[in-house]
C-alpha cells in the first residue's frame, strides 16, 4: 500500500520538457508539497505523468503587396523544413511585375512545412509556410563542429599520402639499369601521328549549336508589355540637339570634392539635367501634362521625374518627387539613394509610383545616339548620351575640341507640337551650357 503522500504523487502532472535538468528541478521542489515518501521511492514519479507542451504552428500567408498586384511568382525559399528562423527573418521572396516582395517570419521558431513550391503562382492571402514558435535547438550550432575533426583527419592524411609517393623513387633505384629505354624509337614515330590526329579533329566542327530557353520573369514581361503599349498608343516623335558640356564639367570639377566630403555622394550630371528640365517645363507645361480618358488633358504644377535605373532583372524607374522645388545637390542626393535601393532590390511600390517625366542616361554605358521610348502615361522622355570630344566651331571662327553630348527628346505628338518639343530641348541645352542661368529662373 502506498502512503497518502505517495498517492498524491501519482496524481501530479508536470508541464515540463522531459530533460534531466527538468527532472532534477522537479525532485528538488517535490518534497516541499509531497512529503518525503516521494524521495524515498523516486520510482513513483513515472515518466507517463509528464506532459510535453508544444506550441501550435502558425501559418504565414502571402502578404498584401499593392492595390494593383494580386498575385506573384514564388521566386525562392531561403529556408527549408527544420530550419530555425529568427523573428522578422526573410523566409521567401515573391516576384511581381514591379518589385520583389520579401516574406518574413512573424515569430522566432522552426519551419515545419512549406505550403507552396518555387516558381508557383501565389495569390495574396494564400497559405505559404508554417512556423512553430520556440527557442533555437541546442544542438543546431554544435553540428558543424562535429565535422571539424574529420576534416583535420583528411588534411593530416593528405601529407602522409604525399610522403608515400615521394618515397617511391628510392624503391625504383633498385631496379636494373635502364638499358631497355632503346625501344623508345618507335614511340617517337607514333607521337607525330597522334598530334596530326588531334590537329585534324577541329575540321569536323568545334562550334556550339546549343539553344537554351528560359521563361521570362514577371518584370521582363511587364516591361515588354508596357513598351509595346507605348508604341501602339502614342504618336511618338523624337527631336535631337547637342550640348557643350564644358561649363558643367568645370563646375563639377570645382565642387565635386567638397560635395563628396559633406554628403558622401558623387556630383554627377543627372541633378543638373533634372533641374534644367523642371525649369524648361515652366515655359512648356504640356511636356509635364498627360492625356486622360482620351479626351482630357491634365496639367500639373509639380514635376516628378522618373529616373531610369538598370538592374539585373530589368529596367526600373524610381521617382524623384517635386523636382521643381529641389536644388541640384538635393536632386543628386535623392537619385543616389534611389539608385542604391534599386541595385540592392529594396525599392518599394511607393518609390516607383507616379512620375510625370522621365530621364534616361544611356551615356553611362557608352551610348552615342538613341531614341528613348515614352513611359506611359507620361508625355515625354529625355535621353542623355555619352560625352565625346568633337571639333566645334567657337567664337571667332576657331575650331576647338569640346566635350559634346547628344540629347534626344521623344514626345507624344498628340500632346505637343514640334515647336514646343524643340523649344523645350533647346532651353535645356542653354541651361546646361551656362548653369548660372538656373539661378535666374
Amino acid at each position: 500500500m502506498f502512503s497518502k503522500s505517495a498517492r498524491l504523487v501519482k496524481q501530479v502532472k508536470v508541464s515540463l520538457p522531459v530533460t534531466p535538468m527538468a527532472s532534477r528541478r522537479f525532485l528538488q521542489t517535490a518534497p516541499k508539497f509531497m512529503g518525503a515518501a516521494s524521495i524515498r521511492n523516486p520510482r513513483l514519479i513515472a515518466p507517463r505523468s509528464l506532459q510535453l507542451i508544444r506550441f501550435q504552428s502558425q501559418t504565414v500567408k502571402v502578404p498584401d503587396m499593392a492595390e494593383s498586384i494580386t498575385e506573384g511568382t514564388l521566386s525562392q525559399f531561403l529556408k527549408k523544413v527544420g530550419d530555425y528562423v529568427a523573428a522578422d527573418e526573410v523566409v521567401a521572396t515573391i516576384e511581381t511585375d514591379k518589385i520583389d516582395v520579401e516574406v518574413n517570419s512573424p515569430v522566432a521558431g522552426t519551419i515545419t512545412e512549406l505550403l507552396a513550391a518555387e516558381e508557383d503562382t501565389v495569390e495574396v492571402g494564400q497559405d505559404l509556410f508554417k512556423v512553430e514558435p520556440g527557442a533555437k535547438p541546442e544542438g543546431a550550432a554544435a553540428a558543424p563542429k562535429a565535422e571539424e575533426p574529420g576534416e583535420k583527419k583528411t588534411e593530416e592524411a593528405a601529407p602522409a599520402s604525399s610522403t608515400e609517393k615521394k618515397e617511391e623513387p628510392p624503391a625504383a633505384a633498385w631496379a636494373p639499369p635502364p638499358k631497355t629505354a632503346e625501344p623508345a624509337a618507335p614511340a617517337k614515330k607514333e607521337t607525330p601521328k597522334q598530334t596530326k590526329e588531334e590537329t585534324s579533329a577541329p575540321k569536323a566542327g568545334t562550334f556550339s549549336r546549343n539553344e537554351e530557353r528560359i521563361k521570362m520573369n514577371r518584370m521582363r514581361l511587364r516591361i515588354a508589355e508596357r513598351l509595346k503599349e507605348s508604341q501602339d498608343t502614342n504618336a511618338s516623335l523624337t527631336t535631337f540637339n547637342e550640348v557643350d558640356m564644358t561649363s558643367l564639367m568645370e563646375m563639377r570639377k570645382l565642387y565635386k570634392d567638397e560635395f563628396l566630403e559633406k554628403t558622401g555622394i558623387k556630383f554627377g550630371f543627372m541633378g543638373a539635367f533634372s533641374r534644367a528640365s523642371a525649369l524648361a517645363a515652366k515655359d512648356i507645361p504640356s511636356v509635364n501634362a498627360a492625356i486622360e480618358n482620351n479626351d482630357t488633358i491634365v496639367y500639373r504644377d509639380y514635376m516628378d521625374i522618373s529616373i531610369a535605373v538598370a538592374t539585373p532583372k530589368g529596367l526600373v524607374t524610381p521617382v524623384v518627387r517635386n523636382v521643381e522645388s529641389l536644388s541640384v545637390l538635393d536632386i543628386e542626393k535623392e537619385i543616389s539613394n534611389l539608385g542604391k535601393k534599386a541595385r540592392d532590390g529594396k525599392l518599394t511600390l511607393e518609390d516607383m509610383a507616379g512620375g510625370t517625366f522621365t530621364i534616361s542616361n544611356g551615356g553611362v554605358f557608352g551610348s552615342l545616339y538613341g531614341t528613348p521610348i515614352i513611359n506611359i502615361p507620361q508625355t515625354a522622355v529625355l535621353g542623355l548620351h555619352g560625352v565625346k570630344q568633337r571639333p566645334v566651331v567657337v567664337a571667332g571662327g576657331k575650331i576647338e575640341a569640346r566635350p559634346m553630348m547628344y540629347l534626344a527628346l521623344t514626345y507624344d505628338h498628340r500632346m505637343m507640337d514640334g515647336r514646343e518639343g524643340v523649344i523645350f530641348l533647346k532651353t535645356i541645352k542653354e541651361l546646361i551650357e551656362d548653369p548660372r542661368k538656373m539661378l535666374l529662373m
